[in-house]
């Protein structure tokens, strides 16, 4: 394998920066499954509302599948004018009592996977990272009138405990996310994510009760401060919103009544009816194909 630390180059002052601090390393890549971009939608929440500075960048160049997932470009009567790029940056962040930790954000690597996680870890080691954190959404049968639901999962299964019982053991298509997480725990890092539980009839718009919902859950995971800043105001003005379309659906309050009597039985007995794996699997190829058929995956 190729040296990973070939991969980036990094500031040497923000490094040093960091000497001693253990900073919590929060891993957020778009491309994959993302209902209602829970993901993109917390890195850029908390790049709007945190001091940061730029810590490394990596070489997407060598990551990125550009023929996968085109830049968007603009062509005005006779030339191009504009081009979105793609950056995979790692941030050196302060949270709203001037906590560091270290946010890693772009496009999900379309290639040298195990490289890439060797590059990440061996940032991680180096700076004596407390912990590798993520966070994400997925589609659901959950309503949107209900608290969003959220599950953990973790290299240390006592930090996982207490998850609503909706999803049982599944094989799914891995994420570059996953095999961080899976590969720092087997190199003595604990790694944990927290996964919001998305309205599936709402997974291709944003639902900041769920971003909301997922940030909590990382700052009390990670001792962090990072600030909700107008989540919630958003997601009081998006139930509003919701309900004004609801009323004007015929056939949908009859489908939001099943999903809240379903929701609630969970609530009231801590178990409800686990879909098979084959209706999750379903789903999930679903999301992606309607990801393919939007442009979502072309930056």
């Amino acid at each position: 394998m190729i040296d990973p630390r070939l991969l980036y180059t990094f500031n040497p002052e923000v490094w040093s920066s960091l000497d001693g601090k253990r900073p919590v390393l929060i891993h957020l890549f778009e491309g994959y499954v993302d209902a209602a971009a829970v993901n993109r939608g917390l890195a850029t929440h908390i790049l709007a509302h945190c001091k940061h500075e730029v810590l490394a960048e990596f070489d997407h160049d060598q990551l990125h599948d550009y023929r996968s997932r085109r830049p968007q470009m603009v062509f005005d009567t006779n030339k191009w004018v504009s081009m979105s790029d793609f950056s995979l940056l790692l941030y050196k962040v302060l949270d709203a009592e001037g906590q560091p930790f270290l946010l890693l954000s772009g496009p999900e690597p379309d290639t040298q996977w195990r490289r890439m996680t060797q590059a990440v870890l061996g940032i991680a080691e180096r700076l004596d990272s407390a912990m590798l954190l993520t966070g994400s959404g997925v589609p659901m049968a959950v309503p949107h009138t209900r608290p969003t639901l959220v599950t953990s999962h973790s290299t240390d299964p006592a930090r996982a405990a207490g998850n609503p019982l909706w999803i049982d053991r599944i094989q799914i298509p891995g994420s570059f996310s996953a095999a961080l997480e899976y590969r720092g725990g087997h190199a003595g890092i604990t790694g944990m994510g927290f996964v919001a539980h998305v309205p599936h009839y709402l997974a291709q718009s944003t639902f900041p009760q769920a971003t909301a919902a997922v940030l909590r859950r990382m700052n009390e995971a990670a001792g962090l401060s990072i600030p909700l800043g107008e989540l919630d105001d958003e997601a009081e003005q998006q139930l509003v919103t919701i309900q004004a379309e609801v009323q004007e659906d015929s056939e949908f309050p009859a489908v939001l009544a099943a999903l809240e009597e379903q929701y609630d039985q969970l609530a009231d007995s801590g178990r409800a009816a686990v879909p098979t794996a084959d209706e999750i699997g379903a789903a999930v190829e679903q999301f992606l194909a309607e990801q393919d058929d939007s442009g979502d995956g072309q930056g």
